[in-house]
């Protein structure tokens, strides 16, 4: 399926460059080779069919060749943050049933210190010959490129036990399938009309699913994948102009950052892109309407979770009215908002957001009662707030986590976000609920500035009283120097609450 697809372009195209990365470049041939290599040496050193194997690498070439020699031997990538603490990474591996451990070797010298990792596979490590591990140069000297491993892959093995949660306690690893994968990489390009000939850019951890469809999409259809091993604003807008990038889908986090550089009158024109998608957040419309002046590319906004994939797209050139939004249904998708009950509510009400879609996981790994709660009438239950518009247009409000609810009546955090990111002494912000012992919780802001030292906290409070409900309004005002983020760019609303106490 995914390896097979792999395998037939780099016959029609083997002197093309299936990737770049950090200015080292594979040719489709080169990376054929390479993958027959990688799955000689762990086909011959235990690992075997629908093995679990945990992988700890930053963003590289060994990264995606693994995947695709994966792909091909029918096993299953348990990939992690190697910036991830120790005891998580044990935690997270052993509910996941990993057997292998593939990584750089200061990681695998800390993990083999933990007793409690009972891990007797192969364990690899990529960048330094230890003791306690076989080293991949050596492993791959025994390897011809030639070496054939014919798999009967059906498309149900999985490929990937990504982790949405687990930093403590019980983790929630998502099973996506070789079918998923290969599905949801179509799917994508038919919704943004990607080919061969576009030059596809990834710039989020490859531990994520966003990067990882976005390495594979390419190498599927034929075309160019370009890996950032670390993302800045100036380093993705170079990346962009010098590999002239024509497709990406980026988090919306990193997009606000690469607007607010396009200010620059200094930086070199970009003219390659043909398609960004912004996913994971909103984007506020001012940094929409800087981008598309700016870049003058089609933009999309899309909506997803992990478990659907991409539900809704909005194309921004095309509905400029709908802004707020994020967009339609994708071909196949089924939306509905519904009440605490699994009710369906009226156009504009809000409620909780489920999907039906051909693209949906396999469920959480051995977690079947978890899995069924997650449904409902084959709909998947997102735990995210929103309302649908007379035109089938999706609004995100909030998570439904997130929600604020202060003496009994229900305040969305993103109401009040949205208000206070319109005034240009705020850098961004976030409301969030903060324990009190007359109300349970009130409404409470972090917010960073522009400029500390000249920041006025009574011009937020007055704009606040003038455009917010009473009950709306915050009761603390947190000044910060920055919020707390994951990898992908997410905001950490949990601990926030930690951070200003």
């Amino acid at each position: 399926m995914i390896a097979k697809a792999f395998y037939e372009n780099a016959k029609k195209y083997p002197d093309k460059t299936a990737i770049f990365c950090d200015g080292q470049v594979l040719t489709y041939g080169d990376m054929e080779r390479l993958v027959n290599k990688y799955a000689a040496m762990l086909s011959n050193n235990g690992v075997k069919y629908r093995d679990h194997v945990g992988l700890l690498l930053p963003n590289e070439m060994d990264f995606v060749v693994f995947l695709l020699a994966a792909a091909k031997l029918g096993i299953a990538l348990v990939p992690l943050s190697p910036t991830l603490p120790y005891s998580v990474i044990e935690n997270a591996f052993r509910f996941a049933d990993v057997k292998h451990i593939i990584a750089h070797g200061n990681i695998i010298k800390e993990l083999m210190s933990y007793n409690n990792l009972l891990i007797d596979g192969v364990w690899i490590s990529t960048d330094e010959k230890l003791e306690q591990a076989e080293y991949m140069v050596d492993l791959l000297d025994k390897y011809n490129s030639e070496q054939g491993i014919d798999v009967n892959i059906t498309g149900d093995e999985i490929i990937i036990l990504t982790l949405t949660s687990g930093s403590t306690g019980k983790p929630k690893p998502i099973i996506l399938t070789q079918k998923n994968k290969y599905d949801r990489a179509l799917a994508a390009a038919q919704l943004y009309s990607v080919t061969p000939d576009d030059i596809i850019l990834a710039a989020t951890p490859l531990y994520h699913s966003l990067a990882e469809r976005l390495v594979l999409l390419p190498l599927i259809l034929g075309g160019t994948s370009v890996l950032m091993s670390r993302f800045t604003p100036a380093l993705w807008l170079q990346c962009v102009k010098e590999q002239q990038v024509t497709f990406t889908i980026a988090v919306s986090s990193q997009l606000a950052q690469i607007a607010q550089l396009l200010t620059s009158p200094f930086l070199p024109e970009i003219d390659s892109l043909r398609c960004i998608v912004s996913s994971s957040a909103l984007l506020e419309p001012h940094i929409k309407s800087e981008l598309l002046n700016k870049l003058k590319c089609e933009l999309h906004e899309c909506y997803g979770t992990s478990e659907i994939a991409i539900a809704t797209n909005l194309n921004m050139m095309d509905y400029a009215k709908k802004m707020r939004s994020v967009g339609i249904c994708a071909p196949g998708v089924e939306i509905k908002i519904v009440d605490d009950n699994g009710n369906e509510v009226g156009l504009g009400e809000k409620g909780e957001i489920i999907c039906k879609t051909p693209m949906l996981h396999g469920g959480y790994y051995k977690l079947m009662e978890l899995t069924e709660e997650s449904m409902l009438g084959g709909y998947f239950c997102t735990e995210d707030i929103g309302y649908m518009d007379s035109d089938g247009f999706l609004y995100y409000v909030d998570r439904k986590k997130d929600l604020i609810i202060t003496g009994g009546i229900n305040v969305y955090p993103n109401d009040i976000e949205s208000l206070i990111s319109e005034l240009p002494s705020v850098k961004e912000c976030a409301a969030f609920s903060y324990p009190d012992d007359r109300l349970g919780e009130i409404v409470a802001v972090a917010i960073v500035p522009v400029d500390k030292d000249r920041f006025k906290q009574r011009e937020i409070k007055f704009h606040c009283a003038e455009y917010l409900a009473d009950f709306q309004q915050p009761r603390k005002y947190f000044i910060v120097d920055a919020l707390p983020r994951n990898s992908m760019g997410k905001l950490m609303k949990h601990e926030i609450v930690n951070q200003v106490i």
